[in-house]
Parts: C-alpha cells; sequence; structure tokens
C-alpha cells in the first residue's frame, strides 16, 4: 500500500498523536499548516524562514545565517558579537560603554561630549611616571615627519609643554605670599616655589633689635624645571614692602645697604623626573657695569614698595652643578601712593 487518504490520524489508542519512526518529507510546493503548535525537541532546519515570530526564542542559535532583514525589534540581556559588525543608522547606549583593544577611531564632524572633564591616560595604577607624556596630539602632516602640534605634559620637568608658539587675549599670573625661614647659620631664607607661583609679596618685617634678622639672607628658587641637557629659564617677581618702621642697627631698613642687598647668595633646587634635587648656591648678576654694586638694594622708606625681578637660566648641564644656572635680577622700585587723586 502506497497511499493513505485520512483526514485524520491518530495514534492506535486514538488517544495522541501517531509517531512518524523515520520522520516526514513535504513535497515541494507544499507545507504543513494548522492552527496549534509545532513543538521540536530536537533541532529544526530550514532553508528560509517567512513570517512573524511571536512571543519567546530560548536557546542557542548557531551556524552561519543568512541575514535578519526587515525591521526587528530584539531584546537582548547580554550579547556577545565576534568579528567586524556595522551599524547604518544611530545607536544609541544607554548604560556605560568600555572599549577595548588598541586603536578607536570616530570619524565625525562634530564630537559633543557633556562632562566637562575629559580623562587622558586612565589606568587602575595612574602616577605620575604612567602620565608622563599625555596629552592631546593634532595631526597636521600625513607626509612630513614629527609635523604633528602637541600639548603633553612632561615628568621631567613636571610642566605641560606646548610643541608651537601660544596666543593669548590676557594672561593672569598667580601671586603668592613668599615663605621664610632660618637656616642653620642664622640666614633669612626667602623661597620661592617656581611651581605654585609667578608672582611673589613679602613684607619685610618691623623689628628693634640690631640684628640681622630683618633682612633677606638667602632667596631660594624651588622647583625650577630642570631637565638635564634641555636648557630653559624662568621668569618670577617679588614684589617688597619696606618695613613700616626702621629697625636699629647699621643695617638701617632691610636689605638697603649693598652688603646685604637681594641676590648677594641664590639657592636653586632643580626639579626633575618628579622630584627636587640637591640645591646649589650662586651669586646673582646685576645690572651696572664693571665695578657696580654686586647686589640690587631696597628702596629706605618705610612702607615702600619694590618690585624685584628675577631670570634664572638653566644653561642644559648637569642640573645638580652650580655652573649650570645663572640668575639675574632687576628693580623697579620706591613706590608709593600718589597725594593726588581719590
Amino acid at each position: 500500500m502506497s497511499r493513505v487518504r485520512a483526514d485524520k490520524l491518530v495514534n492506535r489508542a486514538g488517544s495522541g498523536a501517531p509517531e512518524l519512526t523515520y520522520g516526514a518529507q513535504v513535497l515541494t510546493g507544499m507545507g504543513i499548516t494548522g492552527a496549534g503548535g509545532i513543538n521540536i525537541t530536537g533541532v529544526a532546519t530550514a532553508g528560509s524562514f517567512v513570517g512573524n515570530i511571536t512571543g519567546n526564542v530560548t536557546g542557542n542559535a548557531s551556524g552561519t545565517a543568512g541575514g535578519l532583514t526587515g525591521n526587528p525589534s530584539i531584546s537582548v540581556t547580554n550579547l556577545t558579537v565576534s568579528g567586524d559588525q556595522t551599524v547604518g543608522g544611530g545607536l544609541t547606549v544607554t548604560g556605560n560603554m568600555t572599549v577595548d583593544g588598541t586603536q578607536t577611531i570616530v570619524n565625525t564632524s562634530v564630537l559633543d561630549i557633556a562632562d566637562k572633564t575629559v580623562g587622558i591616560a586612565s589606568t587602575t595604577a595612574a602616577t605620575d611616571a604612567t602620565a608622563d607624556g599625555a596629552g592631546i596630539e593634532i595631526y597636521a602632516s600625513s607626509t612630513v615627519a614629527s609635523n604633528n602640534k602637541t600639548i603633553l605634559w612632561q615628568r621631567d620637568t613636571g610642566c605641560f609643554e606646548f610643541s608651537e608658539p601660544t596666543k593669548h587675549k590676557g594672561v593672569v599670573e598667580t601671586v603668592a605670599a613668599a615663605s621664610t625661614h632660618t637656616d642653620a647659620s642664622g640666614n633669612v631664607v626667602l623661597e620661592l616655589d617656581m611651581a605654585a607661583a609667578t608672582t611673589f609679596t613679602h613684607t619685610i618685617p618691623a623689628v628693634s633689635s640690631a640684628g640681622r634678622g630683618l633682612n633677606i639672607g638667602i632667596v631660594s628658587f624651588k622647583n625650577m624645571p630642570a631637565d638635564n641637557g634641555v636648557a630653559n629659564g624662568q621668569s618670577v617677581t617679588c614684589i617688597f614692602t619696606q618695613a613700616s618702621s626702621a629697625h636699629g642697627g647699621a643695617t638701617g631698613a632691610g636689605n638697603t645697604v649693598a652688603t646685604n642687598g637681594i641676590g648677594a647668595t641664590c639657592n636653586i633646587a632643580a626639579f626633575e623626573d618628579g622630584s627636587v634635587k640637591a640645591g646649589v648656591s650662586t651669586r646673582a648678576f646685576v645690572g651696572g657695569g664693571t665695578g657696580a654694586a654686586s647686589t640690587v638694594t631696597l628702596s629706605p622708606e618705610k612702607n615702600d614698595i619694590d618690585f624685584v625681578s628675577f631670570f634664572v637660566q638653566y644653561t642644559g648641564g648637569t642640573n645638580t652643578d652650580l655652573k649650570s644656572y645663572k640668575v639675574y635680577v632687576t628693580k623697579n622700585g620706591g613706590f608709593n601712593q600718589g597725594g593726588v587723586g581719590v
């Protein structure tokens, strides 16, 4: 018997579906239709699928897919994709996004970032060493070597370094109070931290003793950037206000005679690779020609204000050798408020 004609097929007991021991083959152009469901516990293989899938799909899909077309709405809790992928439309990520790899390229004409700060050189154990050389690089040529423009932080000097000149509409300087301490020889040391400010203030104290305590004995330049072999220089200004009253003794008011003038002794403590090096001492260069006074003296009247400017030059030699430094000092002073006007 090669053909069975029946409207319904049930098992022998009439209580369920019959078992197709060796499966069933549907001829080309035919199909299996019905209003009920199809439950398959094994593998379902199809050359193509047409129609909608309603409900949940569980389990794993493997093999090579010909493509998913149309406008499917897919909700996936965890998705792992291998190989290169292309998103033709917009992509919105509502959670956090981590991008691993060695290079991320953003080919867009506008890049908007809502965060007020942008982190660079991020790592789980960030240090000055890991931040060394981090910054911004602007590509300026694909053919000329070393033509890119950079703003980089360098650990050697503790500074941001610009590869190109900068133009500013206005520059606001940081003004800080100079600190003082007394060394083992009793000299008053005026310390100017060159990493903290470019302009400092110091008021000569009013004392009545005949001792040296009123005069600045040593001017110390702390944290002078001095990367071995790389010459540079830095300017710093100190605004001195003379004592409100003269003190006794032969020296008069503070630092008013050449023997104890500003710049007689200068101490320079270089900064390199994240630390301050051992200081070196030298004398400052003062204008006026050969045989002129070797220091800058402060104005003698009480409450006089003097601007004393220093230029510390590092020649690029060993940064713990005094021969590698020159200090130049000038004064523009004797300022007092005028008697005309408000």
